[in-house]
């Protein structure tokens, strides 16, 4: 691996080579670490505020009898909960500002029911989630500049209708707590009310205009929700949470796989280091080989030899990497916050991100195929210049020297 003083450079473009390599493989397993990390964060946030099935009654026609539906659908296989709910779009004034929000109404022991959303509201007091009680998420209340105590004015433009046109409906609440979903979407957009509370408000006495499901397994999404719309027929609509978050998931899975495909290019690169290395190392070495053939060595020999030159380069340097990529993929978060606080900058916002932290999930898999993908790589660089310093020809390379 030594290079003659007067060929110093050989040793510089073998140090780029072990550079490069752990750096391609150190990228590469932080980058998929952190979009596994994102999908899997989006989607617990996304089940934990949601089910993985929605049933929505059409407008006009809610779901008066919701219980025995509850009970129908609880008795169906592989579903573990199924919630009723009131959701609809209105606008929250307060004195200083006004904007649109997503209202929910829950039953408290419904909302105990999520772990998520359990977690969520750790810090209220849900002893006053009722009547006029409400629960704000944390970044819609700071963004029209509300604290826990004060009132807002839910204002619906589906109201009553008068000799003098539709009169919009209108209603003062009091903010009894906030919630931290960790998920920017959700605590911009969302305000919880009791199930009670919704259906006065929203003159639905006695019915529900959703029901959220629960299952216990993901894998059985497909086979649940075809029960489902054969239960209710066309009474409702049946949707799943990979319909209503596609372009979300959809995205992640894209910029996933093009992310791999860019990223396996800086080891592409490396590999050609590791030729480019080897080529001028054959060359420094023409009279150490030309001896070694001299001496009785076969042509084999020699290419084992310049073969296990180039491994050894790929072996440590994916070494370095896969080391150098599971600690940072391990400790991204903590990384993040010292660099925020060196450069004074927001580096992951959840307006742009949808979350508060910045995730990673390291999938062992994936590790293994980078580690197949780099070492393969450079064991195929090492054949041409291994085949080449086989080649050489002792007599010629003995006379140049």
């Amino acid at each position: 691996m030594r290079a003659k003083r007067k060929e110093g450079f050989i040793s510089v473009i073998t140090g780029f080579a072990f550079t490069g390599i752990a750096l391609g493989v150190a990228t590469l397993i932080i980058v998929m670490s952190v979009m596994n990390g994102f999908r899997h964060e989006l989607l617990g946030r996304i089940l934990g505020i949601n089910g993985h099935i929605g049933i929505m009654a059409p407008a006009s026609y809610p779901f008066n009898n919701y219980n025995d539906a509850l009970k129908e659908i609880s008795s169906i296989e592989h579903i573990s909960m199924a919630i009723p709910m009131i959701e609809n779009q209105l606008l929250v004034t307060s004195g200083r500002s006004a904007e649109g929000a997503m209202v929910r109404g829950i039953a408290k022991e419904d909302l105990l029911k999520k772990e998520a959303l359990a977690k969520a509201v750790e810090g209220v007091d849900l002893e006053y989630f009722k009547d006029d009680g409400i629960i704000m998420g944390v970044r819609l209340a700071h963004k029209m500049g509300l604290t826990e105590g004060d009132k807002i004015t839910l204002l619906s433009p589906n109201g009553k209708i008068t000799a003098f046109g539709t009169v919009p409906r209108m209603k003062s609440y009091q903010i009894i707590g906030m919630f931290d979903s960790g998920m920017f979407e959700y605590d911009a957009n969302f305000i919880f009310m009791p199930l009670e509370s919704a259906q006065l408000y929203f003159g639905l006495k006695g019915a529900v205009t959703n029901i959220d499901v629960t299952l216990d397994d993901d894998k059985y999404l497909e086979v649940v929700r075809s029960a489902l719309e054969a239960s209710v027929g066309g009474s409702a609509y049946v949707y799943d949470w990979k319909q209503s978050n596609a372009a979300f998931f959809n995205a992640i899975e894209v910029e996933r796989n093009v992310m791999f495909v860019i990223l396996t290019l800086i080891i592409v690169v490396a590999a050609f280091n590791i030729i480019t290395g080897l080529i001028m190392l054959v060359k420094d070495k023409g009279r150490d080989v030309a001896v070694l053939r001299t001496m009785g060595a076969t042509k084999g020999m020699i290419m084992r030899i310049f073969f296990m030159d180039g491994a050894f380069i790929g072996a440590v340097g994916t070494t370095i990497g896969v080391v150098l990529g599971l600690l940072v993929s391990y400790h991204i978060e903590e990384i993040r916050q010292f660099l925020q606080s060196i450069f004074g900058r927001d580096l992951f916002s959840a307006e742009i991100y949808f979350l508060s932290k910045l995730p990673a999930k390291v999938d062992i898999t994936e590790v293994v195929t980078v580690v197949v993908i780099s070492l393969l790589l450079s064991f195929v660089a090492t054949l041409y210049p291994s085949w080449r310093a086989a080649k050489m020809d002792p007599v010629e390379a003995l006379r140049y020297e």
